[in-house]
């Protein structure tokens, strides 16, 4: 079983306990190897809510630093959207370095996990 595979089976996971309403959406993160992207979503209607990514994002510096910017810039969206509490969803990946900066850097902006 490859990696990606792997992953996906422990995403599946934490998806079958983490699950998104329109109270307390879902902040899904995916890492490819050179972006993150991040989304709210309500898994009750099947829509996003809001969405950023590295792409949107002009800071320079590293991937984790990027990270943490793209963290801030989805907590600034959802606040302005009317949401401040939301589930974490790591997406199968561990919870370490851009992962664990983007959600740090999200809670510091205004989230509520």
């Amino acid at each position: 079983m490859n990696k990606r595979a792997q992953r996906k089976l422990r995403h599946n996971r934490v998806r079958a306990k983490v699950v998104g309403t329109m109270d307390r959406p879902r902040l899904n993160v995916f890492r490819s190897l050179n972006h993150i992207y991040v989304q709210l979503i309500n898994d009750e209607e099947g829509k996003t809510l809001a969405a950023a990514s590295s792409k949107e994002v002009k800071a320079k510096g590293n991937k984790t630093t990027i990270a943490a910017e793209v963290g801030k810039l989805l907590a600034k969206k959802a606040v302005e959207a009317g949401f401040k509490k939301v589930q974490f969803d790591r997406g199968g990946y561990q919870y370490h370095g851009r992962v664990k900066e983007l959600a740090e850097a999200a809670r510091a902006a205004g989230l509520e996990f």
